[in-house]
C-alpha cells in the first residue's frame, strides 16, 4: 500500500514539475507485455521555455526520458525491469524510423532512463557498471553509453538549490530537510507551494502517525506543523477580512461614503486589542468625522 501511495505521489509531483516544459504521461503504457512507465516526458520546442529553475532535474529533461522513482532502495530486479521498459521504448523509435524510411535519428535524441532511488548499495552500482561522470554531480551514476541509463542516488546528492527538486523524492532526514528548504522559499514560488501541497497529501494518505516508521514520523510531524500554521493564518485572514468588511459598512452608513481619509482609519481599528475593538464599533454611530480622524488617522 505504501509503495502504491508513493508511486502516485511521485507521478503527481513529477507531472507538476515537468508539464510546463513538455508532454508528460504518468503513467505511459508500452507495447508487449502489459506494463507501464511511471513517468514519460518529451520536451517541448525550445521556444516553450527552458527548465533552468529545476536545476539538476531540468538537466535531465534535455531529451525525451523515462523517470522511475522508488521510495525504498531499488533492487537489481527492479533495475532490470526499468531497463526492459527503456529498451521497449527505444524499439518503438527504431520501428518508427523504419516505417517512415528516415535515417536522421541521432543517438542523443533517443530517450534516457533516470532511476530515482533514495540509496543504492555499492554491489548494485558495480553490478550494473554504473559510475560517476565527472561532468555531473555526485550521486548520479551512469551505465554504459548505449544503455542511456543513470541511477540517481538521491541521498548522495549535494544539498544545494540545484538538487532541491529531486531531494523532495528522498526519504527520512533528507526529505525533512527539503521541507524546511521549501518552506524558506518566497511565498509566491509556485513550484515550492506545489511540492509542499503534494507532500502534505502524500503523508496524509500514508495512514495514522503511529503506523509510520521513525523517519517518516518526523517528516509527518514537520508537515503537520506547517499545515496547522497555514490553517491558522487562513482563519485569521478570513476573520480580519470579515472585520474589515464590517468596519467599511459602518463607515459608509455613518458618513455616506468611504473616502481616502476614512479608509486610513480601518487598519488602526483592526489593530486594536479585542477588548477595545468591540466598544469602538459600538461608538462609531455617535462619533463625528473629526473625532474619528483625530483618534485613528
Amino acid at each position: 500500500m505504501t509503495r502504491f501511495i508513493h508511486d502516485q505521489f511521485a507521478k503527481d509531483y513529477l507531472e507538476a514539475m515537468l508539464s510546463p516544459y513538455g508532454t508528460v504521461q504518468a503513467p505511459r503504457r508500452v507495447a508487449g507485455e502489459a506494463r507501464q512507465i511511471d513517468v514519460w516526458f518529451a520536451p517541448a520546442p525550445q521556444s516553450a521555455g527552458t527548465p533552468e529553475t529545476l536545476g539538476l532535474l531540468g538537466r535531465f529533461m534535455a531529451t525525451p526520458c523515462l523517470f522511475e522513482p522508488f521510495r525504498n532502495p531499488v533492487t537489481p530486479e527492479q533495475v532490470c525491469g526499468c531497463l526492459s521498459k527503456l529498451l521497449q521504448v527505444q524499439e518503438e523509435y527504431y520501428r518508427e524510423e523504419n516505417r517512415t524510411k528516415t535515417s536522421s535519428r541521432q543517438e542523443s535524441a533517443l530517450p534516457r532512463l533516470w532511476i530515482l532511488t533514495p540509496t543504492a548499495s555499492e554491489n548494485l552500482l558495480s553490478g550494473f557498471a554504473a559510475i560517476i561522470d565527472k561532468s555531473w554531480m555526485p550521486g548520479v551514476y551512469f551505465m554504459a553509453d548505449y544503455l542511456r541509463t543513470a541511477i540517481v542516488v538521491i541521498h548522495q546528492l549535494p544539498r544545494t538549490p540545484d538538487t532541491l527538486w529531486l531531494r523532495v523524492l528522498g526519504k527520512g532526514t533528507v526529505q525533512k530537510q527539503t521541507v524546511d528548504e521549501l518552506e524558506a522559499l518566497p511565498p509566491n514560488n509556485s513550484l515550492g507551494l506545489n511540492a509542499l501541497t503534494l507532500l502534505k497529501s502524500f503523508f496524509k494518505n500514508l495512514g495514522p502517525l503511529e503506523s509510520l516508521d521513525q523517519e517518516d514520523r518526523e517528516v509527518f510531524v514537520r508537515l503537520k506543523e506547517l499545515y496547522d500554521r497555514d490553517m491558522e493564518r487562513a482563519t485569521r485572514a478570513g476573520r480580519e477580512q470579515g472585520q474589515r468588511q464590517v468596519i467599511e459598512n459602518l463607515l459608509r452608513v455613518r458618513f455616506g461614503e468611504l473616502d481616502e481619509q476614512l479608509s486610513a482609519v480601518i487598519d488602526p481599528l483592526l489593530a486594536l486589542p479585542a477588548e477595545e475593538f468591540t466598544p469602538i464599533l459600538l461608538q462609531l454611530s455617535s462619533l463625528s468625522r473629526e473625532e474619528l480622524l483625530a483618534r485613528f488617522a
